[in-house]
């Protein structure tokens, strides 16, 4: 049977694709199950993002009504009450620098603001359901006129240029950047 080097050859050659063929299949059966643990974890981080949205507008549906019912006041107080309760969580802040800047405290609700997206960046992206992005990007204008402009009077502010600092780490979110 293995009498000349041709029959040694082909049958050494045989051996080498058949362990070459059961590695593709053994490699290939594996990645399968990858694939769809993968597209299940995608799932999961879905409805757990949808959930939190769910979570938000339920925490904070009471501060939102008190907001268009035009309690400024009363709503700061909850929302207070709601960062000391959920202090990791980044919708607080970001409407208290909303109810803020409608009240005309600049430079408080830029950190406020500023707080929040450092916390949560999905509030500058564009296609999230929390993005607040209209607003941030009014806030930034406003700020970089207002804050700017007395910033550049006073050189020597430091609490100026602290806010003009968050003013521009606004500024540069909204661009794409990244902390």
């Amino acid at each position: 049977m293995f009498t000349d080097t041709f029959d040694k050859i082909t049958w050494l050659l045989l051996a080498v694709v058949i362990a070459a063929l059961a590695g593709v299949l053994a490699t290939n059966h594996g990645a399968g199950a990858g694939r769809a643990a993968g597209l299940g974890k995608a799932v999961e981080r879905e409805m757990a993002y949808r959930a939190r949205v769910e979570l938000i507008a339920r925490l904070y549906g009471p501060v939102e009504e008190l907001r268009t019912a035009g309690n400024d006041q009363e709503a700061l107080l909850r929302l207070n009450e709601l960062i000391r309760s959920y202090p990791g969580e980044a919708h607080g802040y970001i409407l208290r620098g909303e109810i803020l800047r409608k009240m005309g405290a600049l430079d408080e609700a830029v950190a406020s603001f500023e707080e929040g997206v450092r916390l949560n960046g999905d509030y500058v992206d564009a296609r999230s359901p929390l993005s607040r992005r209209r607003a941030i990007e009014g806030l930034v204008a406003e700020g970089l006129a207002g804050i700017g402009g007395r910033a550049a009077a006073n050189p020597g502010n430091r609490s100026l240029a602290a806010s003009l600092r968050k003013v521009n780490y606004l500024k540069s979110r909204l661009a794409g950047g990244c902390e």
